[in-house]
């Protein structure tokens, strides 16, 4: 019978201890199998709103001037460049956000490569 009681305690014991650890765990995100992709879009949004504002603007402005092709030309090459700093900005990042992950992921797996 006393077998059977400590067998009892233990149970009981094991499930404060999952239910502790459960609670002093952050939870963690729905895994986005879509998230590349995501990635890749805003980056692609980002490149094509630059040239699309800088192409608009620079059209303005040689309509309002009357020098058709200049400005479309020199703003949209800006909006270009604008465009190709913002998708770099991105992808820094979201290499941060990678990067800090994997750490995290490293540190609960007791994972340490600082010796190596």
């Amino acid at each position: 019978m006393s077998q059977d009681g400590e067998l009892e305690r233990l149970r009981a014991l094991e499930a404060k201890i999952a239910k502790a650890k459960s609670a002093l765990e952050p939870p963690k995100p729905p895994q986005d199998h879509h998230s590349m992709a995501q990635i890749g879009w805003r980056m692609v949004i980002e490149l094509v709103t630059g040239l699309a504002i800088g192409a608009a603007i620079g059209y303005g402005l040689d309509v309002f001037l009357g020098t058709l092709p200049l400005f479309l030309v020199i703003l949209t090459l800006l909006g270009f460049a604008a465009g190709v700093q913002t998708m770099l900005r991105t992808s820094r990042e979201f290499a941060k956000q990678d990067d800090a992950a994997s750490r995290q992921a490293g540190a609960e797996q007791g994972d340490d490569r600082r010796g190596k």
